[in-house]
């Protein structure tokens, strides 16, 4: 159970699913607490170095993480979180290059779809998915499916030097609107 001493939270999408990562930090104690989906993965207790540096990892990839605490001034403190060794923000950016996600409503349930455009993996719900992909005239296809409903990533390219290759999700032949 979390406790009253949670200074921070951060939110990380992986292609596996979306983690909310709490840090718990008990300056009179020297306590630190990390949960991942409210699931405590580091306890420190009595810690007699209040600034510094806990790791842990994220996600069935295992992405490393780390949650950074530093002195500001006096008792005051800052933490940040870095994922992969960047922080949070740059991860982010470079996750953005390189995933499209998308997130469907099929038969009242909802899914989340990402494709790793680098390996062409794609994930639903946290499970990878097996694909077939195919060449076709204006780029490429992968297919899967969600229940009882066929899946179609398209990528083509964008038309203009600078769009580079866009990604497509087509349920049952319909577009999907992407994040």
């Amino acid at each position: 159970m979390l406790s009253g001493d949670v200074v921070g939270m951060w939110g990380v999408a992986l292609s596996d699913g979306v983690y909310r990562i709490e840090f718990a930090h008990g300056t009179t104690t020297g306590k630190r607490v990390v949960y991942v989906n409210g699931q405590e993965v580091v306890r420190r207790d009595w810690m007699f170095k209040l600034v510094g540096r806990e790791a842990f990892t994220v996600g069935r990839a295992r992405t490393r993480a780390c949650v950074n605490i530093e002195a500001v001034t006096g008792f005051s403190y800052e933490y940040s979180l870095e994922i992969d060794g960047k922080s949070l923000e740059k991860f982010r950016h470079d996750r953005a290059k390189v995933t499209t996600t998308w997130i469907l409503k099929v038969d009242g349930e909802d899914f989340r779809v990402v494709l790793e455009k680098d390996t062409m993996d794609v994930w639903c719900n946290g499970q990878k998915m097996d694909t077939m992909g195919e060449f076709v005239d204006d780029g490429t296809e992968t297919n899967f499916s969600v229940g009882d409903h066929e899946c179609c990533i398209k990528a083509t390219s964008g038309g203009r030097k600078k769009s580079g290759i866009v990604h497509y999700l087509l349920l049952d032949g319909e577009t999907m609107p992407a994040l």
